[in-house]
């Protein structure tokens, strides 16, 4: 049996009205909200055949119809409509995420608070371990007479940063030119690189206090160095599934909390996806904890090279087309804000 025109424009118009409704779309009610031109007995017809074909179910309780994963596969690639993201909306997006910029992190972390707050989702952002990362940056920055915080940044714009505690005062003279020797030594290894260097060695034919200020800080150095090899993950927005049907029953609400903060599990999950917008369905998820789940995920990206991820995940019934522009257009203004800020620093 062969998808025809009209079973098409019924079988749109039903995942659209259940998307907005959440509830059991009847013969009835398609009649009377489109003007299709066939009577409810023809709908019905139809929509039996859909159901025949795999792209409706007919829940026990009910005289009207659901959306199977197939149908909303076929309406995500087919037929949902281009959705462009409102002006306010852009005004939110563009003035929160450029406000205060100062680390890759901290925007990012927010872009998932955002995200979560214009989709009433939960969300997430990723910052992977990239094996070819490199470094930019190396700063100490002097909080007392005892007291620095080393600051690392790599060239995918990621900071790592730790306190230590100096048995013996250092000047701002020598932290200053500890930041400039380190950055000029380090500048542009990867980091995997830089953490099989004998790092005191490396001094050992500079100046006696660098070398001894390098071998006191050792230790920090590559703990914070290493850290910038890590995978951080944000989550946020998990109490916004209690505002959706969906989970009105308490034990699919705490299944669904307890699924998410399998952070490890999320993350590997997350990493091993695809690069680009990419939309998983219900059934099409491999984990089969994620199989009553949609998942969105769409790269930020800079200069070019893939950093990360943003993305939201919810039941199988949510706005795709409105999700997957916000999160475009998120994801794009983060690149974009990056790549300009790369662009100052550097000159």
């Amino acid at each position: 049996m062969e998808l025809s025109e009209r079973k098409l424009q019924i079988l749109q118009a039903i995942v659209a009205d259940f998307i907005y409704s959440a509830e059991p779309v009847g013969s009835r009610t398609l009649s009377r909200k489109y003007d299709m031109g066939i009577s409810p007995a023809t709908i019905r017809n139809e929509m039996s055949d859909l159901e025949e074909m795999g792209y409706l179910s007919h829940p026990h309780t009910s005289a009207g119809r659901v959306p199977s994963d197939k149908a909303y596969r076929l309406y995500v690639n087919q037929m949902m409509n281009d959705y462009e993201v409102s002006a306010e909306e852009k005004a939110i997006i563009t003035e929160k995420l450029t406000k205060n910029v100062r680390e890759l992190e901290r925007t990012v972390h927010y872009a998932a608070t955002l995200l979560s707050e214009l989709t009433n989702l939960a969300s997430f952002a990723i910052t992977p371990n990239r094996v070819d990362n490199t470094l930019k940056y190396v700063n100490f920055l002097p909080v007392d007479e005892r007291t620095v915080v080393l600051m690392i940044i790599g060239q995918d714009g990621k900071v790592s940063s730790t306190n230590i505690r100096l048995e013996h005062p250092y000047t701002a003279e020598n932290l200053e030119l500890m930041s400039k020797v380190m950055t000029h030594n380090f500048k542009g290894k990867t980091i995997n690189d830089i953490l099989t260097v004998d790092i005191v060695k490396a001094f050992e034919n500079d100046m006696f206090a660098l070398h001894d200020f390098a071998q006191r800080i050792a230790p920090d150095f590559l703990d914070t160095l290493e850290r910038l090899l890590s995978v951080d993950l944000y989550m946020e927005g998990l109490t916004n599934i209690f505002s959706i049907p969906e989970y009105n029953d308490i034990d699919k609400a705490r299944c669904f909390i307890e699924m998410v903060q399998q952070k490890q599990q999320f993350t590997e999950v997350l990493i091993n996806r695809d690069n680009g917008l990419i939309i998983t369905i219900g059934s099409e998820n491999a984990k089969e904890y994620m199989k009553d789940c949609s998942l969105i995920t769409a790269d930020y990206r800079i200069d070019g090279r893939l950093v990360g991820k943003l993305g939201v995940i919810g039941p199988t019934r949510m706005k795709y087309g409105e999700i997957t522009s916000v999160i475009k257009y998120m994801t794009d203004n983060i690149s974009q804000t990056f790549q300009l800020k790369g662009e100052e620093k550097d000159e």
